[in-house]
């Protein structure tokens, strides 16, 4: 099993360019259901992820192929995959599949939608917390849809099709978003979401259904207007930069010193992220190119967060902001409020000599002078990463184990630091 070496120490320099977003492609890609034409993404990063989700509607009968490079395509430009569901042969999403990635559940609502009947296992991914399916059950309901739950499957039926409706979500889901503005597209009738997510990803996700044929308005806002169509024909989309990639390293940088571009990053996606590294001692521009993020040698001030939806701090961002703030001058609190079980991280940056208490959904942090390397093991994507960040800035050497779950969301990230001065390099196992 591979493992990331990091000796620590250096500061950051140079360019990092931003990949195309996971949370964007992967809906992306199973919108590719809704229509019996062809879909291009462009700019779809290479991930472990992408890989998956391609085996899973492999199953369904859906044929996705890497287009050749063309003249002018950026070295780091990320995939373009084109899609072609012209044929739906198998309706079920089975459990061996599914396991692996909570996303590819998603599908239930797409297949519903065009053939009216699917058999989709209850979703696996990172071990963060429960993240139940019911407001996605529920969504599919109120449009028409019959859902059983047999042997750990969720079973829907809809042989008449989908009927346009109001959906009120009594808390804010992504997922459940995805699902319902998928499945809405080809329903009969007008659907309105109300307290939808506002995530650019759901945009993203609403622009390209749009280039589709769909009927989609309000994207971006907690109120979603659909008006169902009777299909959906060929488009070419451009996935957007990842925000949380951008952030990840926007911290790295704030942890090491230094000064990197982020190219292609889009501040307007992570606002509320880039403002609590201003207030913690970062220089946070934004240019054409993308984000500058620099620091210099006066340290980092301690800064409280509590997560929330978006346009708020994000909470796949909350693991690599504790490990900035063990270096912090003082002692941060922050405040998960979307998952229950996203403090895995605590013990092993603790093996780093971080002091983190934990009450509840709150952790202390009090930042210490120095943290030393150490072996440790990432429980999840975004733990996973918040090590790495650690280790860049700790003395000696840090070896973070497990990292299938950094390919996971993750393009090419030891390339990426090394190239602006990181000593890490990926140890294959």
């Amino acid at each position: 099993m591979d493992s990331i070496k990091i000796t620590g120490g250096n500061p950051l320099k140079g360019s990092i360019p931003i990949s195309g977003a996971k949370n964007a492609a992967l809906p992306l890609m199973i919108a590719g259901l809704l229509s019996d034409r062809q879909l291009v993404l462009e700019n779809v990063p290479r991930l472990s992820d992408v890989r998956a989700l391609t085996r899973i509607l492999g199953n369904h009968g859906v044929d996705i192929t890497i287009a050749g490079k063309r003249k002018g395509d950026a070295q780091d430009g990320g995939d373009t995959l084109v899609i072609n569901a012209s044929t739906i042969v198998d309706t079920c999403a089975p459990y061996d599949l599914v396991s692996t990635m909570r996303a590819s559940s998603w599908v239930v609502g797409p297949l519903v939608a065009r053939m009216g009947e699917c058999r989709v296992s209850l979703p696996g991914g990172c071990a963060i917390g429960t993240r139940p399916v019911d407001l996605h059950i529920m969504a599919l309901q109120r449009l028409g849809a019959r859902i059983d739950i047999e042997e750990g499957y969720m079973v829907a039926r809809a042989p008449k099709g989908l009927k346009g409706a109001e959906i009120f979500f009594p808390m804010v889901t992504v997922g459940g978003t995805h699902v319902a503005l998928m499945a809405a597209t080809l329903a009969d009738g007008t659907t309105v979401i109300h307290n939808a997510a506002r995530e650019p990803e759901v945009v993203d996700l609403a622009d390209c259904l749009n280039k589709m044929g769909a009927r989609i308005s309000g994207a971006g806002t907690s109120t979603i207007e659909i008006k169902g169509v009777p299909r959906l024909n060929s488009a070419t989309h451009r996935v957007v930069p990842d925000r949380i990639e951008t952030g990840t390293y926007a911290m790295a940088v704030a942890m090491t010193g230094g000064d990197v571009m982020l190219a292609g990053a889009d501040p307007a996606h992570l606002q509320a992220a880039l403002d609590v590294l201003k207030k913690a001692g970062a220089e946070v521009s934004a240019t054409n190119e993308g984000i500058r993020v620099k620091r210099n040698g006066q340290g980092i001030d301690a800064v409280d967060v509590t997560t929330a939806p978006f346009p708020a701090f994000p909470t796949d961002l909350q693991a690599q902001f504790m490990a900035l703030m063990t270096r912090a001058k003082g002692t941060s609190h922050i405040t998960e409020t979307i998952f229950e079980n996203r403090f895995m991280h605590v013990s092993e940056l603790a093996r780093l000599g971080a002091k983190i208490a934990l009450r509840g959904d709150l952790a202390i942090v009090e930042g210490v002078d120095k943290l030393k390397g150490a072996p440790v093991m990432a429980t999840d994507l975004r733990a996973s990463v918040s090590l790495v960040i650690a280790g860049l800035a700790a003395e000696g050497v840090t070896t973070v184990n497990r990292v299938y779950h950094l390919d996971r969301g993750f393009e090419a990230l030891e390339k990426k630091l090394a190239a602006c001065g990181a000593l890490i390099e990926r140890v294959r196992g």
